[in-house]
Formats: structure tokens, sequence, C-alpha cells
């Protein structure tokens, strides 16, 4: 068997009904294209393919992770691709109605993030294991501590779930947290009606200084002095994706 090595903040999932259990949180509506991040021994990888997708693709950037993957999944000649889903561009595999899962190393499990934010119009959903404090912060509402960056941008495009806490002791090597497995739903009807781009701007200035009020905190957006509405007297947290899509039109139509 493959040696269980650590890379890039990444534990092997060992449990096999723990991979079952987050394949079968993939929805039932239809059959969905399955890209894979981080197969590392195929424990999930072999749940994944039970579900009958309609395309399948593994991204691992561990060598030895990619030779015993194709060793043991023949199946999938071609499919284990050695490259990083942070530089992939999935519409050189996918077309529509991706499921984006895995069991997401966690130094860049944000990044993992903003990739499948960033990739939303073929992104249909993502089921992944985080470390259940950043899995908290997905999923949170506004007003809660956890509440910043992470929950407005996800939020603005997926439904947001959080399934269920994992322990410890199905990973090797052991993490030293606990991890979350968490769904995020593509809701088109959730897009925020606004300039996008501007959007991410005015979330990302408002939380780097979540103490300030956003009055202060956004002074550098306004081209004119500030307006005096009332949202700009609250700090960030207290916000939801509604409010933060106002004030970025206020911004924009000055």
């Amino acid at each position: 068997m493959v040696r269980a090595k650590k890379h890039l903040g990444q534990h092997f999932l060992t449990d096999k009904n723990i991979a079952r259990k987050i394949a079968d949180s993939i929805p039932v509506d239809k059959r969905y294209n399955i890209a894979e991040v981080g197969p590392g021994t195929g424990v999930l990888t072999e749940q994944l393919l039970l579900s009958q997708p309609l395309n399948y693709y593994g991204f691992e950037v561990d060598e030895e992770s990619v030779e015993y993957l194709a060793a043991h999944f023949p199946k999938l000649k071609g499919r284990i691709r050695q490259e990083d889903f942070l530089n992939t561009r999935l519409a050189d595999y996918f077309e529509e109605d991706i499921a984006v899962i895995g069991n997401f190393p966690y130094n860049i499990s944000s990044q993992i993030l903003f990739h499948v934010i960033h990739n939303r119009d073929i992104i249909a959903v993502m089921i992944g294991m985080f470390q259940k404090e950043v899995a908290e912060r997905i999923t949170s509402a506004p007003g809660n501590k956890r509440y910043g960056i992470l929950s407005v941008l996800t939020q603005a495009f997926f439904d947001c779930e959080y399934l269920f806490t994992v322990h410890e002791n199905v990973f090797k090597p052991n993490p030293q947290v606990k991890s979350a497995v968490i769904r995020l739903t593509r809701n088109p009807a959730r897009d925020p009606k606004c300039d996008h781009s501007l959007f991410f701007k005015v979330v990302k200035t408002g939380f780097n200084q979540r103490r300030k009020t956003l009055k202060n905190s956004l002074k550098s957006l306004f081209k004119a002095p500030v307006s005096e509405h009332e949202l700009l007297n609250k700090r960030p947290e207290q916000l939801g994706v509604d409010e933060f899509t106002q004030i970025t039109n206020l911004i924009k139509t000055q």
C-alpha cells in the first residue's frame, strides 16, 4: 500500500464509512461530473465511482499517490491527473454540472474554496472536508464570531450546509484538530445583483478592518465624501449578502 505521507497539510482518510457518507452526500436529483481533489489512497475515490458519475477526474499532486491510484483503479487510466487543482482549468475537462469533492489539504482549503467560487458557472456542488473551524467559518451566519470573508463570498453564490463533524482518528496521520464536511449547492437566485468584482473588494476591504465601521474601513472605495447610509455605521460582521450588495451598488452609482 502507498505510504501515507503528509503533504500540503493533508491527512489521508482511512475510514470507508466516512468516505461512503461523503459520497452519499451528493444530491440525487441527477448525475454529476465529479472532480475529486487530492484522491490520495483512493478511499473516497472508490465510493465516488459507485455513484456512477457522468465523468470523473481526480487531481493529485503527489506522484506516488498517482501511481498507486493508477495501479488500483485501472478503469481510471488517464483520469488521475498529476496536477494542482488550484491551477486546473476545469473547463478543459468538464462542460457543466461539476461536483467538486475531496478531503481537502488544510493548508490550501481556503484557496480551493476560492477556486470553486471562481468556477461557479460550471460547478453545481462542492462537498469537502475542511478543518472544523474553517467549515464553521464558511457556514456561519451574520453576528457569529466566525463570520467573515469566506462566509459572505461563499454564501453569495451557494447554499451552504454543515453536514457532519469528523473525528481525528479516521485519518493517517491523525490531525490535531477535528474536521467537518460541508456541502455547497450552487443557487443562481442568490447571485448579488451588483458588480461582482467590486462586491468582492467591498467584502474583503470591510473585513480586513473588521473592528471599524464600514464608513471608515471603506472610505478609500468612495470617490466622493462617504455617504451617510445607515448600513455604513455598522461593522462588517453585522451584514449579510444583501446588505453588502446594497453598499456595493451605493459605491458603484456614486
